[in-house]
Order: C-alpha cells, then sequence, then structure tokens
C-alpha cells in the first residue's frame, strides 16, 4: 500500500468515517481543515465540529479559516505541502490557486451519482424525489460545483421506507471505503477520469424550513417522500386540530376523503386523505412533547375527525 501526504477537509459527521479510514489505512495526516466552531444549543456556547474532535483525538493539526481566499490560507497550505487534498462535506469553495498546490491534485467525496445531484443536499434531494438508488462519487475538484472528471462511483438502492438520516449513515460508510480505494488508484497511476455529461445535471440545493409544512393536496407518494426527505432536519409539518405536528414517518393507507380530513385514529397511526387516496402518519412528535410513535401518542392524546 503506498502512503501519501494528505491534508484533509471536512465539517460534520458525514465526513469523520472518512478521515479515520485514511488514519487506519496509513496516510500521512499533515493537517485538517474545518469550519470555526459555531454557537450550539440553548447555551449558545461554541461547540466545535465532528472533523475537529476527531482530528485532535489523533494529534493532527486543526485550522479553521474563515476563508480560503485572503492568500493565508493559500500560504499555510504550501508551507503543510500535502501531496494530496482530500475533501469531504467541508462546506467551501477552494479557489484554484489551492486545487492548482498539491501535484496529485484535490478530490471530493460527492454523495450522489454525478451528475446527478450537485450541491449541498444531495441525499436529501435524492429521497425527497422518490430516487431508488443513488450512491457516492470521488471526483477530481474543478472550480465549478461538483463539475470535475470522476475517479470513481459506486451505486447502492434506496429503501422504500428510507429517510435521509438512514441514507445518511449508509453512504457516509460508503464513501469512506470507496475513498480509501481510490486514493490507492492515484497513488499508483491507475485512477481514471471521466468527464461528467453537464447536459445531465440536476441542482441539490440547501433545503430550507419553509419545505415543511405538508400540502395534502399532493399525491400520497410526494408526501411520504417529503416525510422521508426531510427526517432529520428540517422535518415535515403539518396542522391537526389546530396544532402544528412534526411528521417522521408515514405510509400509503387505503382511505379516501377530501384531502387533509382526519379518517381514522388508533394503534396503527393517524389517517389523513391526500389527493390520491391517504397516508397514515405513524411516528410524530406534537408541541411540547417528545417524538414518538403515532399509535402510542394517540392513546394518551385523543384527536377528532377534524380537518
Amino acid at each position: 500500500m503506498i502512503s501519501l501526504r494528505i491534508l484533509f477537509m471536512g465539517t460534520p459527521d458525514f465526513a469523520c468515517l472518512s478521515l479515520e479510514q485514511l488514519y487506519e489505512t496509513g496516510h500521512d495526516i499533515c493537517g485538517v481543515f474545518t469550519q470555526p466552531d459555531k454557537p450550539k444549543n440553548r447555551g449558545m456556547q461554541l461547540a466545535p465540529p465532528p472533523v475537529k474532535v476527531l482530528a485532535s483525538f489523533h494529534g493532527t493539526p486543526v485550522y479553521q479559516p474563515n476563508t480560503l481566499r485572503d492568500g493565508e490560507a493559500v500560504s499555510l497550505i504550501r508551507s503543510l505541502a500535502p501531496e494530496l487534498i482530500v475533501v469531504v462535506a467541508y462546506g467551501k469553495i477552494l479557489p484554484k490557486e489551492i486545487l492548482d498546490l498539491p501535484p496529485y491534485g484535490c478530490i471530493n467525496v460527492h454523495a450522489s451519482l454525478l451528475p446527478k445531484y450537485r450541491g449541498a443536499a444531495p441525499i436529501q434531494w435524492a429521497v425527497l424525489n422518490g430516487e431508488q438508488e443513488t450512491g457516492v462519487t470521488i471526483m477530481h475538484m474543478a472550480e465549478g460545483m461538483d463539475t470535475g472528471d470522476m475517479i470513481a462511483i459506486r451505486q447502492t438502492e434506496i429503501g422504500p421506507q428510507e429517510t435521509s438520516g438512514e441514507l445518511f449513515e449508509r453512504l457516509k460508510d460508503l464513501g469512506a471505503r470507496l475513498l480509501a480505494e481510490t486514493i490507492q488508484t492515484i497513488a499508483d497511476g491507475t485512477a481514471t477520469r471521466i468527464p461528467q455529461d453537464d447536459a445531465q445535471a440536476t441542482l441539490a440545493p440547501p433545503l430550507r424550513r419553509d419545505m415543511s409544512p405538508v400540502d395534502w393536496d399532493r399525491p400520497a407518494d410526494q408526501i411520504m417522500n417529503q416525510i422521508r426527505g426531510l427526517n432529520p432536519w428540517p422535518v415535515a409539518t403539518a396542522i391537526i386540530g389546530g396544532r402544528e405536528f412534526k411528521l417522521y414517518a408515514a405510509r400509503k393507507g387505503d382511505g379516501r376523503d377530501e384531502p387533509g380530513t382526519v379518517l381514522s385514529t388508533g394503534k396503527d397511526g393517524l389517517e389523513i386523505a391526500c389527493g390520491d387516496g391517504s397516508v397514515v402518519i405513524t411516528e410524530l412528535q406534537a408541541p411540547g412533547k417528545k417524538r414518538m410513535d403515532a399509535g402510542a401518542y394517540l392513546r394518551g392524546n385523543p384527536l377528532g375527525n377534524e380537518q
């Protein structure tokens, strides 16, 4: 196995398994770039990104620049002298002067089958759009957003009830393993370069809170995809009996009525009519309550058949 001197750039939990994989495979991690600490929870105390915590545990120098475009980051990277830069959900665009620094270039782990779902939320949009498969792409980085030549692709099916959060966990592992394999092909000179077909590109912009409210006029499949795709954030919501509930899981029902009508409540959940039938909410969170099984909630909090 060939060891490379690698500068790693990443921020959230999704990136941690990839970084851990690089440690385990014996590469020389000369430094880690991650986003600055941010206020968190009610106390608004500064909390380090997950990647910083992991890198610090391994004794790796951690850098948290506010910008990569003031010249200081370029000088720092030049002094670290990485042979390869690996980027996994870093959250900043790398300028050309950084892309051009390492002799083996810069590569990125992206959680979609490029060129589909370029952008910040590829996992969620694949679920929101009802895709049956997705995967991970390792690519050479270019100046555009997720536009570089592809090196390796690994596909996986999306389960019919799988949420974005569950798919996130599987792709995190898939990406880490594919990254380790890909770096070896780069090191031994066997890596391929496959240009992306820009005509087939789609975008995956960041999710917004205003995507949460459910429109019951929509078909059941689309509503269930919304509930799955927005779990764990920002979470689908619905006004039921004058109160806003968060909706975490659902299945298709067999009832029919005016969209938005509560058809039944019971141990199996909360059935609500939609555009082409009905949806049974099986997991929810009421205002001021914890997230729980819908049937269990309804046993202690009965609802009338209200719209």
